[in-house]
């Protein structure tokens, strides 16, 4: 819908930005075809779980911040995990480890086919939604909702249930699955790898818009393995690299006006974590047959193409449901759930990779295990300022498109990243002021 104000600009206004979600809204503003202003406007309210943990001990924040968000709970409970026992000084087993991989494969196997298929994919297709478009691919629809339900058959299963899983605690978990319960999710896993790499060749043949940023991506590194569950330091494409523990001296967050979500800065500049950022830093982590997928998909070992985005994430669903196969081929029954863990006061550090980016947690918590202080940094809310930028270079790069086409274009810039802004939006008003 365009309006036309009195300074004889125009307002677009979509009032309901179907496949995001949270609550939003955009401005952007253009003067003599050039665009002068833009602003991510987050007015979801704040949800205050920063100050509901302090006062609590150290052992709720898993169950607390799970809360958080439906789609990536396993990302708050294994950064707050990570970080309380860097502070009791323990280091879990590797069957703990293990299990809490397979969980976040679970988490990334449900998210990613989401974002994938319903979110993403009617975009590049020319539908609505994905409830129009099944009736032109019913078939790739099925395949998705397969894909997403094997991974919340894992989640239910070593998570406790597939929303807001249970079964996690610092220190470990309450209960091990059996490998007969492991066995039963192998036939459905097994095919998810055929049927997500089937799905990259899919993606790959999507018509993709010609847009690139010099983005900084930053990302979790492990010499080991591609980083999901936790990495042992940051790394980021100008260079840098840190552990863990001294992402507080890197990255600072601060309030802008017209965003009820705090953005941030990386060593004072703008950055970009996500699957971009995953991919770009870690390709050589990725398993060869998803390398290959990659290059077979006319990917290269870095993407700067926001839009090709939906490749990426296709090629790491890929990841995560062979992950899964693997971890379960190395299990075996009779592994303790979880180490003793005692509090001591100090200050600590968790990170992991939410399936859209790095999320990492903060605690200070006194000698009897009460927090004192709590800080919880999602990615989105670190992506605002890139999405900004994404939103200026689009607007400026397809100025001259009519204001529906523009805001398409707009939005779909918006959907590259996946935004989760409750963790994310439930609708977006983008407003387009021409003068």
């Amino acid at each position: 819908m365009t309006h036309q104000l009195k300074d004889g600009g125009q307002v677009l206004n979509v009032g309901m930005l179907a496949r995001v979600e949270g609550e939003g809204g955009m401005h952007i503003e253009i003067k003599d075809r050039q665009v002068v202003d833009v602003k991510l406007n987050i007015f979801e309210p704040p949800r205050f779980y920063e100050g509901f943990l302090r006062g609590r001990t150290y052992t709720e924040p898993p169950d607390i911040t799970a809360r958080i968000c439906g789609i990536c709970p396993v990302a708050y409970q294994s950064a707050s995990t990570e970080a309380m026992e860097n502070i009791c000084g323990i280091v879990t087993t590797p069957e703990i480890q293990l299990m809490r991989r397979l969980l976040y494969c679970g988490e990334w196997i449900e998210s990613h086919a989401l974002h994938i298929f319903m979110l993403h994919a009617p975009d590049f297709l020319g539908y609505e939604s994905v409830l129009e478009m099944a009736k032109t691919y019913p078939d790739v629809v099925k395949m998705a909702l397969r894909l997403k339900k094997a991974g919340n058959d894992l989640m239910e299963l070593v998570g406790g249930r597939a929303i807001h899983p249970v079964n996690v605690k610092v220190g470990g978990f309450y209960r091990m699955p059996t490998v007969a319960e492991l066995e039963d999710l192998r036939p459905d896993l097994e095919r998810g790898i055929e049927d997500a790499l089937a799905a990259v060749e899919l993606v790959a043949g999507f018509d993709f818009p010609e847009m690139e940023q010099d983005y900084t991506y930053v990302s979790l590194r492990h010499p080991d393995w591609y980083p999901l569950e936790r990495g042992n330091e940051i790394v980021a494409t100008n260079g840098v690299r840190f552990p863990v523990a001294e992402i507080p001296q890197h990255i600072e967050e601060f309030h802008v006006a017209h965003s009820n979500a705090l953005h941030a800065r990386f060593d004072g500049g703008t950055y970009f974590v996500g699957p971009l950022a995953r991919y770009s830093n870690n390709f050589d982590q990725l398993s060869p047959r998803c390398q290959e997928a990659a290059v077979k998909a006319g990917l290269t070992e870095t993407c700067r193409n926001p839009f090709k985005s939906i490749i990426v994430r296709t090629v790491e669903l890929a990841y995560a449901f062979e992950e899964a196969v693997r971890i379960i081929d190395l299990w075996r029954d009779g592994h303790a759930p979880s180490v003793p863990i005692a509090p001591r006061a100090g200050e600590g550090v968790g990170a992991s990779e939410a399936p859209r980016g790095t999320i990492w947690h903060r605690y200070c918590i006194d000698a009897d295990g009460v927090i004192e202080d709590a800080q919880i940094v999602p990615p989105t809310s670190q992506n605002q300022a890139s999405i900004e930028a994404d939103l200026r270079l689009a607007a400026q790069q397809w100025v001259d498109l009519d204001d529906h086409m523009l805001t398409h274009r707009c939005e779909e810039a918006i959907r590259n990243y996946d935004p989760c802004i409750s963790c994310a939006t439930h609708f977006l008003d983008l407003r387009v002021k021409r003068s």
